[in-house]
């Protein structure tokens, strides 16, 4: 991902948004681990569906990455790393992978049942852990990050 893109887009966003120079953000990042998917949940952040994220703690221990906060800001990229909008962190829930209700991960914006949630997030969970060094578990703790799309072009 080019780093003048990035330097480029969030000067651009900061400008359009009247705030601070000095304002950071997080990270810049994609969803998903193959280019459809990651396409495919950009677009649905894009059109307004996709307001959440569920990721696994033991990624962010493993990786040595600071946990999301309320406020944070992150630039999505589409799989090439283009940026294509900012999101704001609005609320942060860690719980058991066991205890995911629909009434949580709906607001993935993705599955239509829990049970599709689950089998897609265990398929993600398992090809992250063979990356990563974890193993999926029933009780692996999940944090679910909310947010809201505050700039995109």
């Amino acid at each position: 991902m080019s780093n003048q893109k990035l330097t480029n887009f969030w000067n651009t966003f900061l400008t359009e948004t009247n705030r601070p120079k000095s304002t950071t953000y997080l990270e810049a990042f994609h969803f998903e681990l193959t280019e459809k998917l990651a396409n495919d949940l950009l677009h649905l952040v894009l059109i307004g569906q996709k307001k959440a994220t569920a990721s696994s703690l033991w990624s962010y221990e493993i990786e040595g990455e600071r946990l999301p906060e309320v406020g944070d800001l992150s630039i999505v990229t589409d799989w090439e790393g283009n940026p294509r909008c900012v999101i704001e962190t609005t609320a942060v829930t860690i719980l058991p992978f066991s205890e995911m209700t629909y009434d949580i991960c709906k607001r993935e914006g993705e599955d239509d049942t829990l049970d599709s949630w689950r089998n897609g997030h265990i398929r993600f969970y398992k090809e992250e852990g063979k990356m990563l060094g974890y193993e999926f578990s029933e009780d692996m703790p999940v944090v679910f990050e909310d947010f809201e799309v505050v700039y995109s072009i």
